[in-house]
């Protein structure tokens, strides 16, 4: 079971003793919350709006300046936003209203200024969110989540697809290897074939796995609440310390809507 914390899910962490490192959890992840609805609330088309983007940006890659996180791992987290990088370009192409040329092709501009500021909007909320994963473990954010009166059923969910997801990918990795020990080579279509049931048999395999861990609870005196340790209290310097990247956020927002 302790596999699910150090495997693919657990290599997001990155381990550190920095002071966002040291900030509780569910601190953390109301400040990135916080941080992410100032960066929404943004106006898209206002003259100031890329200035505010910019001290976004800058506020957030000094948090992860401070907890010593690399341009690679950054980059890395941001592989999540390609379906809003692949919508954002499509919109100058499908918006409608004045257009302007740019390198040959016909583009609206207010799909240039939307599509620009969902682009924007959408990676400093993804780097604040990276920042957070990478300074704080799973099972710690499923305790923050715990502390913020997240529904116990959701939490619990949460803490068994962190648990097994890797278990899971490991069996994955076990049939894969044993299809290519018997000369298989997905080259064409008809690799479906092989697949298809492969897959199928993950899905069994994963369902009587589960029902196995189940009953093992169960018999271990599970009522369907899982117990853990009573979480410390969190000093007032704590939040001040993490609320100070959405409240910096903030006064950037509030700067540019006053000099506009």
């Amino acid at each position: 079971m302790g596999r699910g914390h150090g495997g693919a899910l657990g290599a997001a962490y990155v381990p550190g003793t920095s002071v966002v490192h040291r900030l509780a959890p569910h601190v953390k992840l109301v400040a990135v919350l916080a941080f992410a609805l100032v960066v929404v609330a943004t106006p898209v088309h206002a003259g100031w709006a890329w200035s505010a983007y910019a001290g976004f940006g800058v506020l957030v890659l000094s948090v992860a300046a401070v907890a010593g996180l690399t341009p690679r791992r950054l980059a890395r987290g941001l592989a999540v936003e390609v379906p809003f990088v692949v919508f954002a370009l499509l919109l100058p192409v499908v918006s409608r209203g004045p257009r302007v040329e740019v390198a040959g092709l016909s583009l609206s501009e207010s799909g240039l200024a939307a599509g620009g500021g969902l682009l924007a909007k959408a990676t400093l909320s993804v780097l604040a969110a990276t920042v957070l994963a990478a300074t704080t473990e799973a099972r710690e954010l499923l305790r923050g989540l715990e502390r913020l009166r997240l529904p116990a059923a959701l939490v619990q969910i949460l803490s068994f697809m962190i648990r097994y997801a890797d278990v899971v990918s490991g069996e994955l990795r076990r049939m894969r290897v044993a299809r290519e020990s018997r000369g298989f080579r997905p080259r064409h279509l008809g690799a479906l074939r092989v697949l298809g049931p492969a897959a199928a048999s993950l899905f069994v395999r994963s369902y009587e796995r589960g029902e196995r861990v189940h009953l093992a609870m169960l018999s271990r005196g599970y009522t369907g609440r899982l117990v853990g340790a009573p979480a410390a209290a969190v000093r007032p310097a704590q939040w001040a310390v993490g609320l100070s990247l959405p409240l910096a956020a903030a006064a950037v927002l509030g700067a540019g809507m006053l000099a506009g």
